[in-house]
């Protein structure tokens, strides 16, 4: 009985791991929102554009800190013999002394040619571009996973349809052996319709493999780990056949006000604007307050080490003025430097503004020409299904020889190829336009 009862629990763990197990290894159903979600938290790119950041903040901080007085403590211990000079009471003596020395002191710079508050100002400027820099980075990831996305949905929409040619064409074969059983064609009829069931079940394979690969580049922008399992959602079916009306200037006056990367430009130029009045800073002079407490004792002095603390303790405070009359031409190099660098960086927001205008302009005039690519290859793709069936039943009466039939058939999946690619790239520019408006993509 108890070992009846042990076998009984034993089948009733394994039942239940193997339902966890069963459970487990059910692969998630990503959709796009789910693919981008989950990148922008993360992405590896994205992280390290935010270590950036952090970077950045540390710097701004740290420059805040400038304002501060430092303060340090000093503490030393010295013997000398022979003639010295005793560093407490600075007499002259020639005698083994043992002194003691600590301090406490402290500078602050009170003005320095305005550059500590505009280092200030730069590196806030700084760390607001770095947060620019880091939109740019998720807003390229989102981008890559959009076309890889719709990339992998187009691939396995294909292996549908190469599935449905080797069906077709293996059912032929079926007919065309019949029909040479039967004497009713020649072997080499037989052999071309074997031979295009082989050519479709190749393109099945190469379809699936295709797949395969959008789906292990969709898992490196997810960063997902190899041996886990993705697999995407179907879009929805009012994707199909998206029409619009745009202005292609209002898109690019609408990305001009939305896309990081501008703004990232603009705040280069400040950036830049900063450096050249850090560096006119130089020709200035510099005021700093310092002081200083404290005490010594040394060994030729008969008091004790309590009564010399008491008696050597001293207080120092004082202003200092520096000013440059000629440090080798630095300060006008620095100035030459950052003048230019204005100049770049001017030219550089119009580089961006360009490569911005470009991008819609493609977007548009692929998403207008893509439009009418659909229309087209969905008409293309009804007539040629209908011509195919067409053929199938001519075939199967005899009044079609197997090689119009496999053109025939050739025909139809090329225009299935065609009708799918257009539609996935009326998606693809469409969604592109609502991101340069700054609208969420969404399919």
């Amino acid at each position: 009985m108890k070992l009846y009862l042990i076998i009984v629990s034993l089948l009733c763990v394994e039942f239940f791991f193997a339902q966890n197990t069963t459970i487990n290894t059910t692969p998630k159903i990503w959709s796009l929102e789910d693919c981008i979600e989950y990148a922008l938290e993360n992405n590896i790119t994205i992280k390290d554009a935010a270590l950036n950041k952090n970077i950045a903040e540390v710097d701004y901080n740290r420059a805040r800190s400038s304002r501060l007085p430092n303060l340090f403590g000093n503490a030393s211990q010295n013997f000398s013999n022979g003639n010295t000079i005793d560093p407490i009471t600075s007499d002259f003596v020639s005698d083994q002394i043992h002194s003691t020395n600590v301090g406490i002191n402290s500078s602050v710079t009170l003005f320095q040619g305005n550059q500590v508050n505009n280092q200030i100002k730069q590196n806030k400027l700084l760390l607001e571009q770095s947060i620019f820099e880091e939109e740019v980075e998720k807003n390229n990831i989102v981008l890559n996973l959009l076309e890889t996305y719709l990339q992998a949905l187009y691939s396995k929409e294909s292996i549908t349809i190469a599935e449905n040619n080797l069906e077709a064409s293996e059912k032929e074969v079926l007919r065309a052996k019949a029909r040479l059983d039967a004497g009713n064609i020649a072997l080499s009829d037989y052999t071309e319709a074997q031979s295009q069931a082989a050519t479709n079940r190749y393109t099945v394979i190469a379809s699936k493999n295709e797949y395969k690969q959008y789906i292990i580049v969709l898992k490196q922008l997810l960063e997902l780990s190899p041996i886990e399992d993705l697999e995407i959602e179907t879009i929805n079916e009012d994707q199909d056949s998206i029409q619009f009306e745009l202005n292609k200037i209002d898109v690019y006056s609408k990305a001009l006000q939305f896309l990081p990367e501008i703004q990232s430009s603009n705040l280069n130029i400040a950036v830049n604007e900063k450096e050249l009045d850090i560096a006119k800073g130089g020709f200035l002079p510099t005021l700093s307050l310092s002081g200083s407490v404290g005490s010594g004792y040394t060994s030729i002095n008969e008091n004790t080490f309590s009564d010399q603390f008491n008696v050597n303790f001293n207080q120092r405070l004082g202003v200092s003025l520096s000013i440059p009359i000629f440090n080798r031409n630095q300060t006008k190099a620095a100035i030459q430097t950052a003048t230019i660098n204005i100049e770049k960086s001017l030219i550089q927001k119009q580089s961006t503004e360009k490569e911005v205008y470009k991008k819609v302009e493609t977007a548009y005039q692929n998403a207008v020409s893509a439009q009418e690519q659909v229309i087209a290859a969905e008409a293309s793709k009804n007539a040629a299904e209908q011509s195919y069936k067409l053929a199938q039943k001519k075939y199967e009466l005899g009044g079609l020889s197997t090689t119009d039939l496999v053109i025939s058939q050739n025909i139809f999946t090329n225009a299935q190829q065609n009708y799918l690619q257009a539609k996935y790239l009326n998606i693809l520019y469409y969604q592109l336009l609502q991101f340069y408006q700054g609208n969420d993509i969404n399919l």
